[in-house]
C-alpha cells in the first residue's frame, strides 16, 4: 500500500521537476542544516555526513531539532523522509510543534523505534502516534536498513504510512480528555489532542541511539483537500 503523497523521487536530497511543480519543499539538502535550529542555535555542521543528518553525533540527551525553514510553520501537509536506525534506537518525528522548547506537550510525535520482528506492537513502537495510537501492523525493517515514512496531516486527521504500509489513521477529535486515549488508556499529554493547535514546526528527535535522515520533504496542502 502506498500513501497518497508518493511521487517519483529524484536523487538523494533533491526535488524532481514534478515535485517542484506540485509544491514540495526540500527541508534537507544533504550538505548543511541551514534553516534548522536547536532552540535558538544553529545545528553544527558535524551532524551532516555523506548526505545524511544524524541528530545524535554532537552529544546525548533529548535534543529536538526543529526545522524553522525560513520561519515557516506547516498546518495541513504531506511530510516524507527516509530514516535508518541503530539497534534499540529510539527517536521520533514531530509535527505541528508550537513550542520547540516543549515539543512533547505542544506537538505530535510519530515514533521511530527498532521494532523489527515484534509479534505485537504498541503505542511506543515504530510508526505509532506516540503514547496515543499503536500501529495497525509491524511494518518496521531491521536496524541498519533504510526505511521510508510518510505523514499526512489534514485538519484533525493524521495518517502514517511506514515502508508502504498504512499503520495509523487517526482522528484527533476523538482525543477529548487530557491524559486519556479514546480506548481508555492513559497518555502523557496535558492537553487533549482535539484542543491542540493544528499548525507548527517539523522536528527530528535526538533521544536514544544513532539514527540518520535523508530526503526530508514536505508538501503543504490546502485545508480540506
Amino acid at each position: 500500500m502506498l500513501g497518497s503523497g508518493c511521487v517519483a523521487w529524484a536523487g538523494a536530497n533533491e526535488l524532481t521537476d514534478q515535485e517542484r511543480a506540485k509544491g514540495w519543499v526540500l527541508l534537507f539538502d544533504g550538505r548543511s542544516m541551514e534553516g534548522w535550529r536547536i532552540g535558538e542555535d544553529p545545528v553544527p555542521a558535524a551532524n551532516v555526513k555523506e548526505g545524511t543528518f544524524n541528530p545524535r553525533n554532537v552529544g546525548s540527551g533529548r535534543k529536538l531539532y526543529v526545522a524553522h525553514y525560513a520561519a515557516r510553520q506547516f498546518s495541513d501537509f504531506v511530510l516524507v523522509l527516509d530514516f535508518k536506525l541503530t539497534k534499540e534506537c529510539n527517536s521520533g518525528v514531530f509535527v505541528r510543534v508550537v513550542d520547540p522548547t516543549e515539543p512533547v506537550q505542544s506537538g505530535l510525535e510519530i515514533q521511530l523505534f527498532d521494532s523489527f520482528g515484534r509479534a505485537k506492537v504498541g503505542k511506543h513502537d515504530c510508526g505509532a502516534l506516540y503514547d496515543a495510537r499503536e500501529p495497525s501492523k509491524n511494518a518496521a525493517r531491521p536496524a541498519g536498513a533504510w526505511q521510508h515514512l510518510e505523514i499526512t496531516a489534514r485538519g484533525s486527521r493524521i495518517d502514517v504510512v511506514l515502508n508502504g504500509e498504512r499503520v495509523v489513521d487517526a482522528d484527533l477529535e476523538r482525543w477529548t480528555e487530557a491524559g486519556k486515549n479514546p480506548d481508555g488508556t492513559k497518555n502523557k499529554y496535558k492537553t487533549a489532542y482535539r484542543e491542540m493547535k493544528r499548525v507548527g514546526y517539523v522536528g527530528l528527535q535526538d533521544h536514544l541511539g544513532d539514527c540518520w535522515f535523508r530526503n526530508v520533504k514536505v508538501k503543504p496542502v490546502e485545508a480540506g483537500k
